[in-house]
């Protein structure tokens, strides 16, 4: 048994066809991880680089404490269950699953007893001496399982295992694997282009596509909380309805209207509160999702009401699909319609072809993406929220406090919009607040708090209550200021970024030899960033050989680290201070390294108008531009 971790994993082909961009999850122990996507997403791909039978491009793969990019198939201890079972047709169910332990030189009665307790737990017993041509797909199947049990390995990997069969024994073995997952208690990886396999059997799964991660969650948090559309429309049957739409908020009121159609409806400003403020000006197009489930034939059922006319329906025994749309003056194509609507109905229904019928709309669920980047606009941890502000003699007003501004915070008297990231708010402040409520996102704690007519975010460390009075304070550094739609007071930049190289040079060291000091040449590495050369690790370097190839010393990388991973020192980069920023609790230089900009934490009084910068070069994220490749 054993976790997995893939840190910043890439594959690339050698035409440049990029098959996986920058894969990081860590996989715990005794975890089934679905891998969902359509066809080319790299999935299969991704799996076979965890099994080594792709190499990795860039990144690390380690199963449990080891690095595994360097290791062969055999001695990861994986086992791998194929699409095409890949079992051997001359000879029997036993012979096939004891030929692994017999390559491994494995006792005879240790064989046997692995065998036997594998067929036990799958019920094949019976089926030991027959050949895999008198056997059924699904039984099959059982052996190409049952062949990867008896190694006991740490990880199972699953590609597709499923998909040569039929629908009811697809249903058969998904519950099969499902229970030999809990009676094994090892890691599994399983990939499939199902969704359905993906949500009744894994304990989280990982959304593909295009070789990049859309979204790594629960089944349950997936269904309720996509993280762009299309996570939306591949998660759920049937897909999620999508509308384009204008959002106008209104006091403690939105109006929702669907382009295109005669929709228009006033809806609480609370269904809202985690919604980007910029996309509820009535202007800016969003894309409205709504599922089938959370719309009702029944006109009473849900307090939001909408016309629309039947194209079909389809009866599937337990529910009634009906087609229908909102465009109720629109003409009938065969296409799908931007203004198209599913709806459940009780099995049974009826209704006739262009017949107008009323629907409910159960709004509390509705999703908000943006319409260009498809990406959610109301995340469940909101990236920031909006408040009005008003600016006059250094003194920000905002929240129904007044903020002295630091120095570094320069704006002239006037209105603004504030945009507050949910990172920025602290408990440690003299803001009154009121928790509404807390909510648990995959382990964080996020509580919502009324300020004022404003609704903030805080992620917490214990636990609040609901009604309690507490006092929030915020991080003003990360603010931002818009005045006139346009930002002229800009957040610190969380990352700096400059360009570098790798080198090697050719060293002496002694080392000692049969009992006998002796000097013996070795490579050793540098990085070099404008007028400096910092010593770099062997084992980082060569993390950026494999990833970048042997001309890795001739590219030109980025070399990327957060304020407080560069210091002040007696040697390293040659930096020009341009200006001291003091934020009253934090003060940073903000250097010029060439045509970049670095900012450094220094101390309160620093007055240097040139300094050496020192990078912790182990820190450092290291990435190929050209390729948009991060090597480490």
């Amino acid at each position: 048994m054993a976790s997995v971790q893939l840190n910043h994993v890439y594959k690339v082909f050698p035409n440049g066809v990029k098959a996986v961009n920058d894969f990081t999850m860590d996989i715990a122990d005794k975890e089934f991880i679905v891998f969902v996507g359509p066809s080319g997403c790299g999935k299969s791909t991704t799996l076979r680089m965890i099994a080594g039978l792709e190499e990795v491009s860039a990144g690390e793969i380690s199963i449990g404490d080891t690095v595994v990019n360097d290791v062969e198939p055999k001695d990861r201890d994986i086992a791998m269950v194929f699409q095409n079972y890949a079992l051997y047709p001359h000879m029997t169910v036993y012979e096939n699953m004891a030929f692994g332990l017999r390559i491994r030189k494995m006792k005879k009665e240790e064989i046997d007893a692995r065998v036997q307790e594998a067929a036990r737990i799958l019920g094949i017993t019976e089926y030991l001496d027959r050949k895999p041509k008198a056997m059924s797909g699904g039984q099959r199947q059982r052996v190409a399982l049952g062949r990867a049990i008896v190694r006991e390995p740490k990880v199972f990997l699953l590609d597709e295992p499923l998909s040569n069969l039929d629908a009811k024994l697809r249903t058969t073995m998904r519950a099969e694997i499902s229970k030999l997952h809990h009676k094994l208690q090892t890691t599994f990886i399983y990939v499939t282009h199902d969704q359905t396999e993906a949500m009744t059997m894994g304990t989280r799964i990982v959304v593909m596509k295009d070789g990049f991660v859309q979204q790594i969650d629960s089944p349950r948090n997936l269904y309720r909380y996509p993280a762009n559309k299309f996570v939306a429309g591949f998660i759920g049957t049937p897909q999620m309805n999508f509308f384009e739409s204008k959002l106008k908020l209104n006091k403690d009121k939105v109006t929702v209207t669907l382009d295109n159609t005669p929709v228009s409806l006033e809806v609480p400003s609370s269904y809202f509160n985690k919604t980007d403020r910029a996309y509820l000006d009535g202007e800016k197009s969003v894309i409205l999702g709504l599922r089938a489930e959370h719309i009702s034939v029944d006109a009473n059922q849900y307090p939001f009401k909408a016309k629309c006319r039947v194209s079909h329906t389809e009866e599937l025994g337990t529910d009634c699909q009906v087609y229908a749309d909102f465009n109720i003056d629109g003409e009938e194509t065969v296409g799908e319609s931007e203004t198209r609507v599913i709806v459940k109905a009780p099995a049974g229904s009826y209704y006739e072809v262009d017949e107008l019928i009323e629907v409910s709309l159960d709004l509390s669920h509705i999703h908000v993406f943006d319409a260009e980047t498809e990406e959610t606009i109301a995340p469940r941890i909101p990236a920031q929220v909006i408040a009005d502000g008003t600016v006059k003699g250094g003194v920000l007003s905002t929240l129904g406090a007044k903020i002295k501004l630091p120095s570094a915070i320069v704006a002239d008297d006037g209105k603004y919009r504030v945009a507050i990231p949910t990172s920025a708010v602290n408990f440690d402040g003299d803001i009154a607040a009121d928790v509404i409520t807390e909510e648990n996102v995959n382990g964080q704690s996020l509580v919502h708090l009324q300020v004022g007519k404003d609704v903030l975010f805080a992620l917490a460390d214990t636990n609040s209550q609901i009604g309690q009075q507490v006092k929030i304070g915020l991080d003003l550094k990360q603010i931002t200021l818009f005045k006139d739609g346009e930002a002229v007071v800009l957040p610190l930049a969380a990352e700096n970024v400059i360009t570098g190289k790798l080198a090697k040079h050719k060293i002496t060291v002694e080392k000692e030899i049969k009992g006998k000091l002796k000097k013996v040449g070795e490579l050793a590495f540098t990085l070099e960033a404008a007028d400096a050369s910092f010593s770099y690790p062997q084992t980082l370097a060569m993390r950026l050989i494999n990833g970048g190839g042997q001309d890795i010393f001739n590219k030109s990388l980025e070399l990327r680290f957060a304020p407080n991973q560069v210091k002040i020192s007696d040697d390293g980069i040659t930096a020009q201070v341009e200006r001291v920023l003091d934020y009253g609790t934090e003060c940073y230089a903000v250097c010029k390294v060439g045509d970049k900009t670095v900012n450094v934490r220094v101390e309160q009084g620093f007055d240097k108008t040139e300094v050496k910068l020192a990078l912790e070069a182990e820190s450092l994220a290291i990435s190929e531009p050209t390729r948009a490749i991060r090597l480490v």
